[in-house]
């Protein structure tokens, strides 16, 4: 669906964005993550045609990207809200729907349709100005999607929104992915990433450090540890203990074999085995040690 690649732009002496390249499938969720400075917004505004690389290439659905052809296929949804604080709710959401396309009457039943669904009908004629937070946040997100995108851009989209209007954005953002649309989904929140992307890109200072697929990067910034839990205390195991909580243990092992004379042990024993599982770094961890570390790896 979307196609970056080998992107370069600057702003005088300033490198925003360095030698970029990635791609997009249809209905792939996919995290830009980086420090505030790292060269997103500027990726962003390139993708949208708000502004033009020096450099590179941007295809969109195997096409030069072309702004009066393909914009109208976008929908994206900035951090900061940019809607007209004295309009009333639904006339503003119909007139941005059809600033993408829409007709009068289908982008009355698009709003309609959205509208009922976020349960905001009862806010339909208030003005925007006396919206809450995330309120209006719900409110920019149906803006953004009203007209199906074929690619969809979120900046913070869970941004103002309590726990439970979070998980119900969060399920449409699955809905639609699973329906074919692809999305960029940029935000500071790692757990959200975890969460909701199947793949990630991480950009500091202007250039790619980090990209793939979530799991295959947390299984490969694997450090072999383990968690384990007993009835009783474990013996015999004293050099792979790395940490210690009654009889809740951090296990590392070099080998394969090392883990399974635990078990084995535990067995023999007849320790009873509450939990044990394997301890994978978070999406934080690795974001961390990357920035710090500021080497390209690609999975």
């Amino acid at each position: 669906m979307l196609q970056i690649k080998n992107v370069y732009k600057s702003y005088g002496s300033h490198v925003a964005v360095h030698d970029i390249s990635f791609q997009i499938k249809a209905g792939e969720i996919f995290g830009l993550l980086g420090p505030n400075g790292a060269g997103k917004s500027s990726l962003l505004r390139m993708i949208t045609g708000i502004t033009h690389p020096d450099r590179g290439e941007i295809l969109f659905n195997q096409e030069y990207f072309d702004l009066l052809k393909h914009s109208a296929y976008i929908g994206y949804m900035p951090e900061e809200r940019g809607l007209y604080k004295k309009m009333k709710v639904r006339d503003q959401a119909i007139y941005l729907a059809q600033l993408k396309g829409l007709s009068m009457l289908e982008a009355r039943n698009a709003i309609q349709f959205w509208f009922e669904k976020l349960d905001m009908m009862t806010w339909a004629n208030k003005k925007v100005e006396d919206l809450s937070k995330g309120m209006s946040q719900k409110l920019q997100f149906v803006t953004t999607v009203a007209h199906n995108p074929k690619l969809l851009i979120l900046d913070e989209p869970f941004s103002g929104l309590d726990p439970v209007n979070s998980e119900v954005i969060k399920q449409e953002i699955f809905n639609l992915a699973s329906n074919g649309t692809s999305i960029i989904f940029s935000t500071h929140r790692m757990e959200q990433v975890e969460e909701i992307c199947n793949e990630i890109a991480l950009i500091n200072k202007g250039k790619m450090i980090l990209n793939g697929n979530v799991q295959d990067i947390k299984q490969n910034f694997k450090q072999n540890l383990f968690s384990l839990k007993l009835e009783n205390a474990l013996q015999g195991f004293e050099a792979n203990i790395r940490s210690q909580d009654a009889k809740h243990y951090i296990l590392q092992f070099e080998t394969v074999q090392q883990e399974k004379e635990l078990l084995d042990a535990c067995l023999k024993q007849h320790n009873r085995i509450l939990e044990y599982r394997e301890i994978l770094p978070s999406l934080h961890e690795i974001f961390i040690r990357e920035i710090e570390g500021n080497a390209i790896t690609q999975f």
